[in-house]
């Protein structure tokens, strides 16, 4: 499917979730972002760049907080979990092929570390006690997982999990997988810096602005106004 059916399909789709019943539309809005600790634990890094591949369900949300985040160097949106054959929109919407609406974080170790960065996936980017739901999207796809680049990694994001649990904040159990990363695949083009050049987008407006609102009032020192984009980076 060439790129412009594709795009009227994610339209058709999108109309679809905005006439969804109040109670499921509204939820992420009427959520208030959950204020926690930082980890007692974070990895020790070195080096000009690190990555991390996280998933928290519509990847538009997830990459636009961390475009917004000082010290990433690109936040692309895209697919993990699968094989390279179904990695794209159209598959991954049938919610059989593994992946996960992922995106790939690319930051500056010497700005911020891969603790804070999960301080933030779990406060303010997604819900991490929803199950294969986020919102009002529904499916493994949607589901809250880190994509663990190495042993270390694996232990600091299990130790915060094990942190917040014990916390009781969240109110529910956490549900976020450590998934072993295999592969990255960046999502099509016109989903990329979605949030950005539609901020006027009722899913936007109802989903996702809160995120940025909220990584704003609770992580000051971190917000950047000015997003890193990836623009046309990707293929379309």
């Amino acid at each position: 499917m060439s790129a412009a059916p594709r795009r009227r399909a994610l339209l058709l789709g999108l109309s679809a979730i905005v006439l969804l019943p109040a109670s499921l539309r509204l939820t992420r809005a009427q959520e208030a972002p959950v204020v926690i600790p930082p980890p007692l634990k974070d990895l020790v890094q070195s080096g000009e760049t690190a990555v991390v591949t996280l998933a928290g369900g519509c990847f538009w949300g997830v990459q636009g907080v961390f475009q917004r985040v000082r010290g990433v160097k690109s936040a692309v949106s895209g697919y993990s979990g699968g094989v390279a054959e179904t990695a794209s929109y159209d598959m991954t919407t049938r919610g059989d092929t593994g992946h996960a609406e992922t995106v790939e974080i690319t930051y500056d170790p010497a700005i911020v570390s891969y603790g804070q960065l999960l301080h933030i996936y779990f406060s303010v980017a997604h819900n991490p006690t929803q199950l294969n739901f986020q919102g009002p999207d529904r499916g493994t796809q949607y589901r809250s997982a880190i994509f663990v680049h190495s042993r270390e990694e694996r232990e600091v994001a299990r130790a915060y999990i094990d942190q917040l649990d014990a916390t009781g904040l969240f109110g529910a159990p956490i549900v976020t997988t450590l998934e072993p990363f295999e592969a990255f695949y960046p999502a099509e083009q016109y989903h990329q810096d979605f949030l950005t050049l539609n901020p006027d987008w009722p899913y936007i407006v109802v989903n996702d602005l809160p995120k940025i609102a909220a990584l704003e009032r609770l992580f000051p020192e971190r917000f950047s106004a000015d997003p890193v984009l990836v623009g046309t980076l990707v293929p379309s």
